[in-house]
């Protein structure tokens, strides 16, 4: 038999008088369910236990209970089996059945009853009382079935709903999530009721006295007859105070549409500065005068405009689009749906600057539309990745001609009456885009578009047109279906060509940059571009603005490009914040989340957060870069500073290092904007004019938006100091950290609803004995929740086999994040965390009463402890290929080696680059300390690998390094053969080898080991 479900005690809920009963009513079903992951690796049933289990007499109770939204995929364990991929995170996909059981009573009879689901990923088959009631394939759109003549509504048989989620791997080229990953819901009206999303609310008219809001309501009867139906429509503003309303009766067959027309006097806007002006639409239906469904609608109005000579205005004034491009996952939620992760994201985007917002690479959720909203972000709303010809072998190109149009009315509908969406994109990079075939598949698209909506432009995405199309080609032919053009990496020549060759269309950055970083992770900022270091455990990329894969460009590169150009109406930076999945430029376990962001997956800002925020916000701000202070003796450090005002001054221990400024500037058109002057070596394709081989302004000029020093390093206090007109407007401050002695907690609020579903986000810190942030810190920390229970653990490390739904968490560059779930009585709900050597801490936050709160058990988390490291075991600084790994040190084969020699090609603005590091070190480690006096090295030198010009041995001691005495070194005359280093006896557990390069820049400098031996003194 079924177990108890989502709305087993229904029944007492709904038998009450006959006319409270009446009209529109709605259930979520959040709580109740079962579920069961039938098989991770793949869609088929392998036991043949799960025949049955759409049938209501399926017994379910040994199932899992869960709350829906719920993804299956975030709470395995990352593992290279089952079929997975770097490019969706190494999670599991594969075939889920989940069940809901609810009795419904007598006053139910006669009403229309239909399930609703806001996104399952994907392929579900929905069944009601064992019946197929219908499929569907399209994770990322919305569904609804009518489950009226199926149900039981006589209060005491169980009515059994279940869906079977089939995500097949690879279905995605980013994480996806797998199962009932949005908000699930029973909808209950009369027979005659308003169409699901059947009002369309528009405001064709606007002016600063008056609105034109223009309704359009679709009504169905599903009852016997035609009836006279009386439409009520309402205008309420962001107070409850009524703007306007109308009303007029309508005779309805099986449908009608009732068009009304509502002036509201002296409107508030929606804008970016402006969210909280929303309006709702009030649409009541009354039938021989009883009221029998209420149909609330939220919109705004406002005003916009792309324009191809004079970029975006938004409510009359021209606004460049600051946007960014986000994938669905909310880092260690995955992907199900939280209002209140969304809206921290959003808000972290907004405090960058952020206006706008790309839906990449799919249709969004009500969630997100409704903090757009909220936040007052404009919305370019997109539909698909792929069309016919997929990218991975189980996408949605499978069901694109069947579904297609199908899924593209629902993305409309769903939100074409929110104020923040100005844009439908009919796909990304689709590579049917460009074909004759894809044409015809484009037409179908727009149609459905303009069938569903018509106030609004058409847009793609596309990284086809890196230079001008031919003529006649279907490149340029699709070109003239479409108000826009979304570009994704192309270079300033090639915007401004596309520009000239195509008057009609508005051009933006669908996606711009793509530089990768790891939050607290630096590299040779003297160059423009950097290797990888693919040593494991040490995978990361520079926050210098300088690892670019052969697509990308750097972050200033693609601000300046968009800054230039009023016409240009602006850019989506890719990404606004890591996701999980497609972690370029490594594809190797467990590298599982991406570099893109200038915001990690825990939420934690990286430097080029703070780029963007100097350049798209104009409250003062100054960021140092590196954002720690904690470097080696002798080290000189290169300083950046990001700032929105023209003056830094930098200090070192009160110690003025100088003044640095930036020069105020005009685009052609007159928009003032702040630069260094200097050449930029950014763009090979400038080969004239002032500055060849630099990025170079319509206005001839050249420069960066950041300033430098090269700074001694010395331990104690980095300060920032901005100025604006000779006053201190800014200042940031970096302290060098002690050794590790405290956690600290930081929630992201004071109060929390204690409804068992909300969230609340706490920081947590690893500090010295003086509250400074211990940047290498990598502490096992321990949470513990009471009054609630965790949701999530995160650090924003992209290298990472850790559970995300665990007990335990190391901490990242001194930083961890856990995610903590409400309880469901109020009070106090306490977090603490604990770490061995480390001062606990604990953190409050006052919990009060909700009205609804969930009925399901949480989740108990487990540790998930690091492995143990199977010794012997070699280390690098940094290693240049996956083919050359500090683990050929100890393997015992000649022909394998460590090097630190790297190769980064060509990319369309940089030419090719391979100069050999300065130094780097390798180590080996043993379980026990042991006595060594002796090292052999084996170098090899060839056309890329040269001896070291200096080696220097040093020995752990089980706090530090310490170098050893009476160092001698007998060097090789040939290539891989040893070279004996020997010293004075000492004891440890790890040596080091501290080797610089003999020609350091050099295609020749690099260093190779090919066998490493220390024998035991």
């Amino acid at each position: 038999m079924p177990a108890a479900g989502a709305l087993s005690g229904a029944a007492d809920a709904w038998a009450a008088p006959s006319e409270r009963t009446r009209g529109r009513h709605t259930v979520e079903l959040r709580d109740g369910w079962r579920f069961a992951l039938v098989n991770p690796g793949g869609i088929t049933d392998p036991t043949g236990g799960y025949e049955g289990a759409a049938q209501p007499g399926y017994d379910d109770s040994a199932w899992r209970q869960i709350s829906v939204p719920h993804d299956w995929s975030i709470e395995q364990t990352p593992t290279t089996e089952h079929g997975t991929t770097s490019g969706t995170g190494f999670f599991p996909g594969g075939l889920g059945w989940y069940r809901t059981a609810f009795t419904l009573p007598p006053a139910l009879a006669g009403k229309r009853i239909s399930v609703e689901f806001d996104g399952v990923y994907m392929d579900a088959y929905v069944y009601c009382n064992g019946k197929e009631v219908g499929r569907h394939p399209y994770g990322y759109t919305g569904f609804a079935f009518d489950l009226t003549d199926l149900l039981h509504t006589d209060g005491a048989t169980d009515n059994v709903i279940a869906v079977k989620v089939r995500n097949q791997l690879p279905s995605s080229r980013w994480y996806s999530g797998s199962g009932i990953y949005r908000d699930a819901r029973l909808v209950v009206t009369e027979p005659v009721h308003v169409q699901r999303w059947g009002t369309y609310v528009t405001t064709p008219d606007i002016t600063g006295e008056r609105a034109l809001v223009r309704a359009r309501t679709t009504v169905v009867n599903e009852g016997d007859a035609s009836v006279d139906v009386q439409v009520l429509s309402r205008i309420v503003d962001s107070e409850g105070r009524s703007a306007a309303r109308t009303a007029g009766t309508v005779t309805v067959g099986d449908r009608a549409d009732v068009t009304h027309e509502l002036t509201v006097e002296k409107p508030k806007l929606w804008d970016f500065a402006t969210p909280d002006h929303r309006y709702t639409l009030e649409t009541e239906l009354r039938v021989g005068g009883e009221l029998i469904d209420t149909y609330r609608t939220p919109f705004g109005i406002r005003q916009f405009r792309f324009d191809p000579d004079e970029g975006f205005h938004l409510n009359g004034t021209h606004a460049k689009i600051k946007g960014v491009d986000l994938h669905h996952d909310q880092g260690a939620l995955g992907a199900a749906i939280s209002v209140d992760a969304v809206r921290r994201q959003m808000t972290i985007m907004k405090s960058m600057g952020v206006n706008a917002f790309r839906t990449s690479h799919n249709p969004p959720s009500p969630q997100m539309i409704q903090v757009c909203e909220e936040l007052g972000i404009v919305m370019m709303v997109e539909a698909f990745d792929c069309w016919r010809t997929g990218k991975t072998t189980y996408d949605y190109g499978r069901f694109f001609d069947e579904w297609c149009e199908k899924d593209t009315t629902e993305m409309v509908l769903a939100a074409r009456n929110s104020p923040a969406v100005v844009l439908w994109s009919i796909g990304n990079e689709v590579p049917d885009s460009t074909s004759t075939a894809g044409l015809a598949m484009a037409d179908r698209i727009i149609g459905a578009i303009k069938a569903a909506d018509d106030t609004r432009p058409l847009v793609i995405g596309s990284d086809k047109y890196r230079r001008v199309p031919t003529k006649g080609s279907a490149a340029d032919l699709m070109l003239a279906k479409l108000d826009g053009l979304g570009l994704n990496y192309n270079t300033a020549k090639s915007v401004d060509a596309l520009h000239a060759a195509y008057p009609h269309l508005f051009l933006f950055e669908s996606e711009s940059s793509s530089e990768t970083s790891t939050r607290g992770a630096y590299q040779e900022p003297e160059h423009l571009n950097t290797g990888e270091n693919h040593t494991p455990g040490r995978r990361a990329t520079s926050s210098y603005d300088n690892n670019l894969a052969s697509w990308t460009m750097s972050g200033e590169y693609g601000h300046k490009k968009d800054r230039d150009r009023k016409w240009f109406a602006g850019q989506f930076l890719w990404s606004g914040i890591d996701y999980i999945g497609e972690p370029t430029p490594y594809d190797v376990f467990p590298v599982k989340a991406s570099f893109f962001g200038a915001v990690d997956t825990a939420g934690f800002p990286k430097d080029m957060y703070h780029l963007f925020k100097s350049q798209w916000t104009g409250e003062p701000m100054v960021h140092l870069l590196p954002m720690s202070w904690n470097h080696e003796a002798g080290d000189t450090v290169e300083v950046w500073v990001y700032a929105n005002v023209d003056t830094v001054e930098l200090f070192l221990n009160g110690k003025s290092l100088g003044t640095r400024q930036f020069d105020t500037k005009k685009t052609a058109d007159g928009r003032s904007y702040l630069e260094t002057t200097e050449a930029t070596g950014d763009d090979k394709t400038f080969t004239d004019g002032p500055y060849p081989g630099s990025y170079t302004s319509p206005n001839g000029s050249a420069g960066k938006l950041h300033l430098g020093w090269k700074v001694p390093y010395e331990p104690g206090e980095l300060k920032a100091v901005a100025r604006r007109d000779g006053r201190t407007v800014a200042t940031d401050v970096l302290r060098t950290a002690g050794t590790p002695r405290a956690i600290r907690l930081t929630p992201d609020r004071k109060t929390l609803a204690a409804d068992g579903r909300s969230l609340v986000f706490v920081t947590a810190e690893v500090v010295d004995a003086h509250g400074v942030v211990v940047p290498d810190a990598e502490d096992l920390l321990t949470f513990d929740v009471a009054g609630g229970s965790l949701a999530g653990l995160d650090n924003g490390r992209e290298e990472s086999a850790e559970r995300y739904q665990a007990s335990t968490r190391t901490a990242f560059h001194g930083k961890a994040l856990a995610i903590v779930r409400s309880g469901t009585k109020a009070g106090t709900l306490k977090v603490t965390a604990r770490a061995e050597g480390l001062r606990t801490a604990a953190t409050t936050v006052r919990t009060t009463p909700a009205g609804s709160k969930t009925t399901t058990p949480a989740t108990a988390f487990q540790p998930d402890y690091p492995p143990a490291p199977n010794y012997p075991y070699a280390d690098a600084s940094y290693s240049g290929r996956t083919d050359t790994l500090p683990a050929a040190l100890l393997d015992g084969d000649a022909a394998t080696g460590w090097s630190n020699a790297f190769y980064k090609s060509a990319t369309a603005l940089l030419p090719a680059f391979n100069g050999a590091r300065r130094e780097d070190w390798v180590s080996v480690t043993w379980a026990r300390p042991r006595t060594v006096d002796r090292v052999e090295v084996s170098f090899t030198v060839d056309g890329t690998h040269a001896l070291p010009a200096s080696v220097a041995v040093s020995v752990w001691d089980g706090e530090k390094y310490v170098s050893v005495k009476g160092g001698v070194v007998d060097w090789a005359t040939a290539s891989d053969t040893p070279t004996v280093i020997t010293f004075d006896a000492v004891r440890g557990s790890r040596l080091r080898l501290l080797m610089t390069s003999g020609h350091p820049g050099a295609a020749d400098g690099g260093l190779r080991i090919s066998r490493l031996e220390v024998p035991v003194g």
